[in-house]
């Protein structure tokens, strides 16, 4: 007979889903100094995101630094600068799968890294408990949704 465990969430934040169904290239970059002092820039797609870290597939390894410079370009909102550390990397088949964990992040982007997170969560409870109005004209995670739920005419400057 087992017993069920209760497992503790260690996750502070909300994480924020960035691929609804269909994966699509995020524009992300991190770059780490290499031998000669430059730094090598290397594509990825970011999976997922919270105030804490990201999680992104890169084709690359990563690159073998303590510290990671990544600028996020993300839909809809400015430039996130942050610094992070690799937590950990599975590789497969030459596709490398990375935990990153922030380590530098100003607290207005943690703020509205959050807040778009919560914003995220909110609109999959309304969608699970069959709620008429799914999409909501006040949802900071707008410029990243790809649900089919989503509502354009909302958001659209008057």
């Amino acid at each position: 007979m087992k017993k069920n465990k209760v497992v503790k969430e260690r996750r502070q934040h909300v994480r924020l889903p960035i691929l609804h169904g269909i994966l699509e290239p995020v524009d992300v970059q991190f770059s780490a100094k290499e031998k000669g002092g430059k730094s090598r820039p290397q594509p990825a797609i970011l999976v997922d995101l919270s105030a804490g870290g990201m999680r992104l597939i890169t084709f690359l390894e990563p690159p073998h630094s303590n510290e990671l410079n990544i600028i996020l370009k993300l839909a809809g909102i400015k430039e996130i600068p942050v610094t992070g550390k690799i937590s950990w990397v599975k590789e497969r088949g030459g596709v490398f799968m990375n935990g990153i964990s922030f380590t530098g992040i100003s607290p207005d982007d943690r703020k509205r890294v959050n807040e778009m997170a919560e914003d995220y969560a909110d609109c999959d409870t309304r969608m699970i408990l069959k709620l008429p109005e799914v999409c909501v004209e006040t949802c900071r995670a707008h410029g990243l949704c790809n649900k089919p739920q989503k509502d354009e005419p909302l958001f659209k400057k008057k």
